[in-house]
C-alpha cells in the first residue's frame, strides 16, 4: 500500500441529495419532484448538500432534507451516482437517494416549512417543467433518478459492507 496516498488523500467533495415525489394536488395521478432554489447558484437542485467529515452518506442526505425541507425520511436506496469534474464547484460526486412519494400531509408540511437562508424557495415541480427550471446537469441528474426510481433500478448503501437497515 502506497502510504503518501493516505497521508494526503486527493480532496473531492461528496454531494448527498434526496429525490423525493408527491402526487399532484389537483387530483391527477401525476407526480412532482421537491426541489430547492439555492441562493448560490441559478436553477433549482435537489435538495441536499455534502457530508461532513466521519458522517455516513445516507445521514448527511437526510439531515440536509431535513433542514432544507422540514422532511425527515429514511434515505438507504441509491438511484443515481453523477461525477462531476471541477469546473465552478470542486471536483465532486453526488449520491441520489431514494424519499419515496410522501403523503398529502407531509407535502403540506413542506409547503408550511421555512428553509435555511441560503435557499429561497421549494417548489414541487412536474417531470416535464425540469428542463426548464433547472441547468442541464442538474435537470438530467434528477431524470436519471426518476427513470431508476420507476424501474426499481436503485442499489441500497452499503457500510463497511453492511446494507443501510431500512428505518
Amino acid at each position: 500500500m502506497n502510504d503518501d496516498i493516505m497521508r494526503k488523500p486527493p480532496a473531492r467533495r461528496l454531494g448527498q441529495q434526496a429525490f423525493v415525489l408527491r402526487h399532484c394536488p389537483d387530483g391527477q395521478d401525476e407526480l412532482h419532484v421537491l426541489l430547492v432554489d439555492p441562493v448560490y447558484r441559478d436553477g433549482y437542485t435537489l435538495p441536499g448538500g455534502s457530508a461532513e467529515a466521519d458522517e455516513p452518506p445516507h445521514l448527511a442526505a437526510r439531515r440536509h432534507l431535513e433542514t432544507e425541507t422540514g422532511l425527515v425520511l429514511s434515505l438507504r436506496t441509491i438511484l443515481t451516482v453523477d461525477y462531476v469534474s471541477r469546473h465552478h464547484y470542486p471536483e465532486g460526486i453526488n449520491f441520489v437517494y431514494a424519499g419515496g412519494v410522501v403523503t398529502p400531509r407531509q407535502a403540506k408540511a413542506v409547503n408550511l416549512h421555512r428553509p435555511p437562508q441560503n435557499i429561497r424557495a421549494l417548489h414541487w415541480v412536474p417531470r416535464y417543467l425540469l428542463d426548464t427550471v433547472m441547468p442541464p446537469d442538474q435537470s438530467l441528474r434528477v431524470h436519471d433518478a426518476w427513470d431508476a426510481w420507476e424501474h426499481g433500478a436503485g442499489r441500497p448503501l452499503l457500510l463497511r459492507g453492511t446494507p443501510v437497515p431500512v428505518r
